[in-house]
């Protein structure tokens, strides 16, 4: 069949042909912006969910609905190395801008920019240069003393009050939330208690692991009155089967029962391999309906392109011991893994752990889904593990 008309889009973050199984987050978001435009107050949204189950697709089409009910919006990623100020600061300014050109009385624009040079000055001193180019005066005594849980909070607010005087509302999206530091975190809660407090209209949309309900909750008690968790999970196997004949059928083209049967097994309803597994099946396909042997040959060449490329790329960023721990978590079998029992797989005591598996959970590649246990961030990398990766030999 022609590559070209190939609907399937495997990519960090492409949009699929048919966003399924969503309905309800996608409703919750549109309810959030509804009631701040209203003026009602409503919880800010932080998803969560594994790598490879869609959630900076669902950011960005999140963000479409945003715009199309009229909000400003700032979309970043969060990443290790860059500080929370020093990536929303250029985007506060730009936004700033945006509202200085809208026609409106008062100041509040103009003193949101003042105190966002104030917030630059007080970054440059703690993180070094800085220069988004901002020539205004400061606004002395407010986002100026270098304690990032006083000053966003502050800077947040004249942000919120010159959206309210312009008569529009802003919606920040934020993906990998979880690379923030507890600092950088609580400062956010905090943010956010005031916009909630004060009800201005100024909203976070957030995306994360699973491990971001408890970095909230241990950085503020009251983060759950805040915000929402929606899971954003594996597809059920209707969803799936949508996902991926819907498009096909737009194509004039049909997936076998079997097919579909077998796509799910392989997959377990993880979006990307979804994506994967279709863009493969149809380039190997000589016409309708792609049938389960097709799709077997298409699995030697998506399993080599996941190794090569998703499940690699994450492994070569780990140190040796690192590696270790993961490998002895795979030789476990699937699901969840007691700590004693990778230190018994390990030889080791359990206490000589706790530092490769914290840099473990700051590298996004594990989490704990309960006290004692451990977990993989990545869906089958168990299984990579296994097929690509030398047995570990205590």
């Amino acid at each position: 069949m022609d590559p070209i008309r190939n609907p399937f889009s495997p990519g960090a973050g492409s949009p699929p042909p048919e966003l399924a199984g969503r309905a309800g987050i996608l409703e919750q978001a549109r309810v959030l912006f509804g009631r701040v435009l209203a003026g009602r107050p409503e919880k800010s949204l932080l998803l969560t969910g594994l790598r490879g189950v869609g959630k900076t697709v669902l950011l960005n089409e999140i963000e479409r609905i945003a715009a199309g009910q009229g909000f400003r919006t700032i979309l970043v990623e969060a990443h290790e190395g860059k500080p929370l100020a020093v990536l929303l600061a250029p985007h506060l300014r730009r936004l700033l801008f945006e509202l200085d050109r809208l026609r409106g009385a008062g100041d509040k624009v103009r003193k949101g920019l003042r105190v966002l040079r104030s917030f630059i000055g007080a970054i440059k001193v703690k993180v070094g240069d800085l220069d988004i180019g901002l020539d205004i005066e400061s606004e002395p005594g407010s986002a100026d003393s270098g304690d990032l849980e006083v000053d966003l909070p502050a800077l947040f607010v004249a942000v919120g009050e010159a959206a309210q005087e312009r008569g529009v509302a802003v919606a920040i999206l934020i993906d990998e939330i979880q690379y923030f530091s507890a600092e950088e975190l609580s400062a956010l809660i905090m943010a956010m208690h005031k916009m909630q407090q004060r009800q201005l209209p100024l909203v976070l949309v957030g995306a994360g692991l699973p491990i971001l309900p408890g970095l909230a909750g241990e950085s503020k008690s009251y983060a759950e009155r805040l915000f929402s968790f929606p899971p954003v999970g594996p597809l059920s196997e209707a969803d799936a089967e949508q996902a991926l004949q819907d498009p096909v059928r737009a194509e004039g083209v049909e997936f076998e029962p079997e097919a579909l049967r077998e796509i799910f097994g392989l997959t377990q309803g993880y979006p990307y391999f979804l994506q994967e597994w279709g863009y493969q099946a149809w380039n190997r396909a000589d016409a309708s309906p792609i049938n389960a042997s097709v799709l077997r040959e298409a699995s030697a060449v998506v399993l080599q392109r996941l190794d090569e490329n998703f499940f690699r790329v994450r492994f070569d960023r780990l140190t040796p011991r690192e590696k270790t721990y993961l490998r002895a978590m795979a030789e476990l079998g699937e699901g969840h893994y007691r700590t004693g029992d990778i230190a018994d797989k390990l030889g080791v005591k359990i206490t000589t752990l706790g530092p490769v598996r914290a840099s473990l959970i700051r590298k996004g590649m594990v989490y704990s889904p309960s006290h004692g246990e451990m977990a993989f961030t990545v869906p089958l990398f168990d299984a990579f593990m296994r097929r690509a990766i030398p047995r570990f030999e205590p």
